[in-house]
């Protein structure tokens, strides 16, 4: 067990070497772009990565906005039981996300999915829905990226062919997006505050 955890462990090391700080980077600049112009945040994904979606909307919704005058307006998609069943038996199961978005969505609004593979399909209807009505596009993906890694505006891939460990990672960039966020949010607040004391 003790020589297993140490090889995780260094694997997991050295995909830290490898990670996409560039999309990173623009990924936070479309948030930040949406909290400010009080855009929704749509957010998906199936089996492990719907948690990290569901995490990742709760981060936003209160880690990011607790005490602020502005809020994010984060939606996760893969929350609500009854409506994705819904979906899924009316019509099928790739149409689970888009069908959703189409009820809120409007141009200009985040959508965001999450796969490890990169080409589950409900995801995709989603991204593809968003880029052909002015939406900004991310998706998180592992692998070579798949097809969200070619459809994604702003694609984030986490380059590795172990599903756990691109997991590891997308669930590592939630909690990074949240303090960077915060960290951003709160040097522009005192700025202004800076600014208004002279």
């Amino acid at each position: 067990m003790n020589i297993f955890s140490k090889a995780y462990l260094s694997q997991l090391k050295q995909m830290f070497d490898l990670f996409p700080h560039e999309p990173f980077e623009q990924m936070i600049t479309g948030l930040l772009a949406a909290y400010a112009e009080g855009r929704h945040i749509f957010i998906m994904g199936n089996g492990g990565s719907a948690s990290t979606a569901s995490h990742f909307a709760c981060d936003l919704n209160k880690g990011c906005s607790l005490g602020r005058d502005r809020r994010f307006k984060a939606i996760c998609l893969n929350d609500s039981l009854p409506t994705l069943l819904a979906y899924a038996n009316d019509l099928s199961y790739a149409q689970i996300f888009v069908e959703q978005l189409k009820n809120f969505y409007v141009p200009g609004d985040v959508v965001m999915g999450i796969s490890g593979s990169g080409n589950s399909a409900n995801v995709l209807r989603a991204i593809e829905h968003a880029n052909e009505h002015e939406g900004i596009t991310i998706g998180w993906c592992g692998f070579d990226g798949g097809t969200l890694g070619r459809l994604a505006q702003i694609p984030l891939i986490i380059h590795s062919q172990d599903m756990q460990k691109i997991e590891d990672l997308h669930m590592i960039v939630v909690h990074m997006t949240m303090q960077r966020i915060n960290t951003a949010i709160d040097a522009q607040s005192s700025l202004r505050h800076g600014a208004a004391s002279y």
